[in-house]
């Protein structure tokens, strides 16, 4: 994947070399972040980041944060996280999902280390994971998709082929078709969370074709600037508000608000309490928010959406659930029957009416 230079390693040193200072005084607990993209993306590694500085916020000087920008999956994390660990941080957080194994990797060497692996599913006794449950705000978003498209084509900018990123596709095309059973999605494969110039031709390839309502699991906000340029195409907000191109054509977004979780972790550290654990929260526990919808959104659909919203919240209604069939027309749940999280954890398929294939 492309990504933006690291850091040189002179400023990672001396970064890195501070924080070593501190923890031989025995001052502050150590939190370092390992990020995928820039923090000033205006998506996914913004919002860690900010979850970051309300960390500093809440404790003050009882911690001290550090963090190593634009990383790339594979062997370079792992070299990253490791700099991290030996610079004396007490808990790393690693915040993609291609960090996992050079996570579980570096955790051996570093019992004494705390890691926290966004989205992954490998844990130790001193690695946990954790992650949100996107599909839930993917289910809105694709009713309010399916709900205002006028072309009947939908344009979904997808990162990377794995459950995550599938879980969504096929929510918000459910929640889609639910409304509109006219419509269909044409998915583009980016193979990047953050490539501005790819995430835009991808926009414009789907507009070219049609789409007048794009959605994307990347992280930069290219494809809300080729939307606004088009005209007459919504778009919503992934990870962050991304309100700069409110009212239209951003209509409505995914927040990810890891700051409560943060905040617990490191006062768990703190505490000496500190246990391997799994989470994985959604709109009902905060950790995924739905951003304003605009008056661009006819009033009908947004209380609609804002009523599913708080179904979702509540428990009463899960995304996922029958009747629903595969791709190839199998069954996959019955009627009234919910997917498991075990299911969903490992989803590797489209649900019926997705007619694409999903690259390997």
């Amino acid at each position: 994947m492309q990504r933006r230079t690291l850091l040189t390693t002179a400023a990672l040193a001396l970064t890195l070399g501070g924080a070593a200072f501190a923890e031989s005084h025995g001052d502050p607990v150590t939190a370092g972040f390992i990020y995928v993209g820039p923090v000033g993306d205006g998506g996914w590694t913004y919002e860690h980041d900010q979850a970051r500085q309300k960390v500093e916020a809440e404790f003050g000087d009882k911690v001290k944060t550090i963090y190593q920008e634009s990383v790339p999956e594979g062997a370079d994390a792992e070299r990253a996280i490791t700099q991290m660990a030996l610079s004396g941080a007490d808990i790393i957080f690693t915040t993609s999902f291609g960090y996992m194994d050079p996570t579980v990797a570096v955790a051996e060497k570093f019992p004494d280390v705390k890691f926290e692996h966004a989205t992954g599913y490998k844990t130790a006794d001193n690695v946990s994971v954790y992650s949100a449950r996107f599909y839930e705000g993917r289910a809105i978003q694709g009713h309010i998709a399916g709900s205002m498209t006028k072309t009947n084509k939908i344009g979904y900018i997808a990162s990377f082929p794995i459950p995550e990123v599938i879980r969504g596709i096929n929510s918000a095309y459910i929640h889609a078709k639910k409304v509109n059973p006219d419509v269909e999605f044409s998915i583009i494969w980016a193979y990047t969370w953050f490539d501005p110039a790819k995430e835009a031709d991808a926009a414009k390839a789907l507009i070219e074709n049609g789409a007048d309502v794009i959605l994307q699991h990347t992280d930069s906000t290219a494809p809300q600037a080729a939307a606004q340029e088009a005209g007459d195409v919504i778009t919503f907000g992934q990870a962050s508000d991304m309100l700069d191109y409110a009212p239209s054509p951003r209509v409505s977004s995914i927040i990810d608000d890891w700051a409560p979780y943060y905040i617990e972790r490191v006062q768990a550290v703190m505490d000496g309490t500190w246990e391997s654990s799994s989470t994985w929260a959604g709109i009902g526990a905060g950790m995924v928010g739905i951003g304003e919808i605009t008056d661009a959104v006819p009033a009908d659909i947004k209380e609609e959406a804002l009523a599913l919203k708080e179904s979702i919240a509540s428990g009463e209604y899960h995304p996922f659930t029958g009747p629903l069939n595969k791709a190839d027309g199998s069954v996959w749940l019955a009627e009234g029957e919910t997917a498991s999280d075990a299911d969903l954890a490992g989803l590797n398929f489209y649900v019926e009416g997705l007619n694409a294939e999903i690259p390997q």
